[in-house]
């Protein structure tokens, strides 16, 4: 029964499907005539290809070859100035600088009179200046040594100086400009120094004296200026004086030594002196103009304990106008005040003091023009 029941469905499925195919509409020819006009089937979707033609180059560089394409640089321009990759930004900003001072006064048959010279000093400054967000560190080495020959004279010393200087800052917060610091500084010289003419006898020498100074106090550092005024309520001072017989002098401040009648030595003189008291220096350094630049230092310091009043002072004013890349002139004074030393003292020989000497300012002027190199 299953069996005819299959059969008769398979056949009503064969007639239906034959029917189905003659119910099919045949396929019309276009219509010629008929331009503008298009007739679509409701039965078929007809697919519309729009196809564009590519304008031609109408413009050829001349370097350029189509049929070999080989890059050349015949016709590139060198660069003016050497390409910079890009580096990850440094927080320490350095400085290296190199420079030679000369000066000369030659005379032939000159009716007024005067003597051949020359003088040269050479100069080095180096610094490692760290900052980020709450932390500064500032490093600063300053070396000079210059000579004089002149016609008639031995050769002598014009400048002899070494300075190290190193500052640690911390601040709370990135809005305030105040910080607290930390500093210490070392100056000293390298060689002898004499009172010309005589050179018999050394008035200083390396290390005598020599100058140390260790701080702590506040500092006022803005932002973008080069500027920096430091405060230092508590400062240590010691003065060296590692030459024996300036120290039994006394000199720069020193114990001296003690002596019998006849002049003979009981105790050596003492080989450092120490202070305490008050520091304040300040720094500061501007272009006044697009060549002439301005450094300005200054330092100030007082003894709480045997001189509370009198002041050391030690200030540096430089101006540098630069020529070009190479040439520069410096105009720069310095002046120095000590307690502590003393001119124009004479002594007897068992060592009493026959004439006491005086306080007096010291004072350097420079004038030189040099060549300088940054690295």
């Amino acid at each position: 029964m299953c069996g005819k029941i299959f059969l008769v469905a398979l056949v009503f499925l064969n007639i239906n499907f034959l029917f189905a195919q003659d119910t099919i509409p045949s396929p019309q020819e276009p219509d010629t005539t008929k331009v503008d006009s298009m007739q679509v089937d409701s039965m078929r979707i007809d697919t519309i290809v729009i196809r564009t033609l590519q304008d031609k180059i109408k413009y050829i560089p001349r370097g350029a070859d189509l049929t070999n394409p080989v890059v050349s640089f015949k016709r590139t321009k060198p660069l003016e100035k050497k390409y910079r990759r890009f580096r990850i930004p440094s927080f320490w900003d350095k400085e290296n600088k190199l420079g030679f001072n000369f000066s000369e006064v030659a005379f032939v048959n000159w009716n007024a009179g005067g003597n051949n010279s020359i003088s040269g000093l050479v100069s080095a400054k180096f610094v490692r200046n760290y900052k980020f967000r709450y932390v500064q560190l500032n490093n600063n080495l300053d070396i000079r040594y210059g000579l004089n020959a002149q016609e008639g004279f031995k050769l002598r010393k014009s400048d002899d100086a070494l300075r190290f200087s190193s500052t640690f800052a911390f601040r709370r917060d990135t809005i305030s400009n105040w910080y607290y610091s930390a500093s210490a500084e070392f100056r000293t010289q390298f060689s002898n120094g004499y009172k010309y003419p005589n050179r018999d006898k050394p008035i200083s020498r390396f290390m005598a004296p020599g100058y140390a100074l260790l701080g702590a106090g506040t500092s006022y550092i803005p932002e973008g200026k080069k500027l920096n005024l430091r405060l230092a309520p508590l400062t240590f001072k010691s003065t060296f004086v590692l030459d024996q017989t300036l120290a039994n002098s006394g000199a720069f401040g020193v114990q001296k030594a003690l002596v019998d009648e006849d002049g003979n030595i009981i105790k050596e003189g003492e080989n450092v002196y120490l202070e305490f008291g008050f520091l304040v220096t300040n720094s500061w350094e501007s272009k006044i103009y697009k060549n002439m630049n301005l450094e300005h230092r200054i330092q100030l310091y007082s003894d709480y304990v045997k001189n509370f009043g009198n002041i050391d002072i030690d200030w540096e004013l430089n101006l540098d106008l630069t020529v070009n890349k190479y040439v520069k002139t410096s105009i720069g004074t310095h002046v120095i005040y000590d307690h502590d030393i003393i001119f124009d003292e004479v002594k007897a020989a068992d060592g009493t003091i026959t004439t006491p000497g005086k306080r007096k300012v010291q004072f350097k002027q420079l004038l030189g023009v040099g060549l300088t190199y940054d690295f």
